[in-house]
């Protein structure tokens, strides 16, 4: 069996989100339900030639990485019109308007009701993509490859954790005082948004988001293989094996390479 297959079936329960940011229960979906839902996921499980499984996998979720990607996108450069607009003084009652709908989606709230540049330099730090590498790997670790209790059952791909009673499926080897739920997704397509939701708002992870933007300074394509490898540092808090899970994230990218640079 597949070396990294084995790893992440055994650590699924193990590396779950730690969730730090509680106050993001409510989890921030667009008013729009812009990410589009996609058809129900193969039986991952019924597929038992390990490379096909993995293809099945990376070809399915890919697509509703792509989707969030493109929407990301659009969000992004609706930012930059505004960046533009305020340096020129031409900011209108719609771009106030759009614009505070879509801070409050990440977040990031209105000093004296205007888009200044402090604002938005937050808002183009959390609005930004994520590589298809570092998401799929992920969700490949954190739900053994579409085969785990929480992927089945929940349309859980990420481990994300929920803290209100009945809000997903209780952890089977939950520690004793601890409260957490596995959350409850009505699709693949909502647990895909949320997770990029989580990584982009949540404070656990501005490390990642640092990282990201020093790589687009530099004038690095964030979503290559190798920006992959380096925004996974910003991920110890994912989980609380803290610097393993990272180095498990990085070496299960490096074992994939063949998926992302084809």
């Amino acid at each position: 069996m597949h070396k990294y297959f084995i790893i992440a079936a055994v650590l699924v329960m193990a590396s779950c989100s730690v969730y730090y940011a509680k106050q993001h229960d409510s989890w921030g979906v667009s008013s729009s339900q812009q990410y589009k839902r996609m058809a129900p996921p193969p039986a991952f499980s019924k597929i038992k030639e390990i490379s096909e499984r993995k293809k099945a996998f990376l070809d399915y979720l890919g697509k509703g990485v792509t989707r969030e990607n493109a929407r990301i996108r659009k969000e992004r450069a609706m930012l930059l019109g505004l960046q533009e607009r305020v340096a020129n003084n031409a900011v209108t009652s719609r771009d106030i308007v759009n614009a505070k709908v879509l801070g409050e989606l990440y977040g990031v709230e209105f000093e004296d009701k205007q888009i200044t540049k402090a604002w938005l330099d937050k808002m183009l730090l959390r609005v930004d993509v994520l590589p298809k590498a570092l998401v799929l790997t992920q969700a490949a670790n954190e739900s053994a490859w579409g085969t785990s209790r929480f992927a089945v059952q929940a349309n859980n791909y990420f481990g994300q954790w929920c803290y209100r009673t009945g809000c997903g499926l209780v952890p089977r080897e939950r520690k004793k005082g601890m409260t957490h739920e596995v959350a409850k997704f009505s699709s693949v397509s909502e647990s895909i948004h949320r997770y990029y939701m989580n990584v982009n708002r949540n404070r656990a992870y501005r490390k990642l988001r640092v990282i990201r933007a020093d790589l687009l300074k530099q004038g690095i394509d964030v979503t290559t293989t190798e920006a992959a490898m380096k925004m996974v540092e910003g991920l110890n808090k994912y989980s609380e094996r803290g610097q393993d899970y990272v180095q498990d994230i990085q070496a299960m990218i490096q074992h994939n390479k063949q998926y992302w640079e084809k």
